[in-house]
């Protein structure tokens, strides 16, 4: 008896096995192949950015190869080609080394033009953003407006900003410019008494300090 209560059982679940197969059954398998697409989908995106990071560092390592053979310009136009098909990584990158080179080679105002575009790149972290505004001023210290470029640095001198030490540096420097060395005193006074300021920098405020006062 418990047999053929079995065999019932058994062909019951079957009959509703086959009729949710009948009302489902084109949904699971559209389910699965929806799965096995996403899946090849995502494999192959991997290997696609992986074969294009490998890319772009071939790139970059031909471009700076072309520094090292005093190939400047050549490794000036291969950075800034690079900047323009890379991801934002290796874009950003190359275009910090172009604007280093055309600084290195006296283009003082394309550097510049580089790195105040680099600086107000909202695509791009903010620890790099401030440190392109670090080297616009450095590179147009002695030419630019000295009020406009020390405005520019108040938010780097920020005490949460990584930059502060060499933008409170510049800020004096441009206090100098502007005729105001009660103001760079001050600053260079912060710099040499600040336990936490770079050891380098300590040591030129201090050299500064010493001068001023003479």
């Amino acid at each position: 008896m418990a047999d053929l209560f079995d065999e019932v059982d058994e062909e019951l679940r079957r009959d509703q096995f086959n009729r949710y197969w009948k009302k489902y059954g084109n949904f699971a398998i559209a389910g699965l192949v929806l799965i096995v697409v996403v899946t090849a989908g995502v494999v192959g995106w991997r290997e696609y950015t992986k074969q294009q990071r490998i890319q772009y560092s071939e790139q970059f390592t031909a471009a700076i190869a072309l520094v090292q053979d005093n190939k400047s310009n050549e490794a000036i136009d291969a950075l800034g080609a690079l900047a323009q098909d890379a991801n934002i990584g290796y874009a950003t990158l190359a275009r910090f080394r172009g604007a280093a080179l055309k600084a290195k080679a006296g283009d003082r105002e394309g550097a510049a033009a580089e790195y105040d575009a680099l600086s107000k790149d909202s695509s791009i972290d903010k620890l790099y953003s401030g440190l392109a505004g670090l080297y616009y001023v450095l590179n147009t210290i002695d030419s630019g407006d000295p009020e406009a470029l020390a405005t520019r640095l108040t938010p780097l001198t920020d005490a949460e900003s990584p930059w502060r030490f060499s933008a409170r540096e510049f800020s004096a420097l441009l206090a100098i410019r502007q005729g105001k060395p009660d103001k760079a005193v001050e600053i260079y006074t912060q710099l040499a008494d600040d336990a936490q300021t770079p050891t380098g920098a300590r040591a030129r405020a201090a050299e500064m300090l010493r001068a001023l006062k003479q």
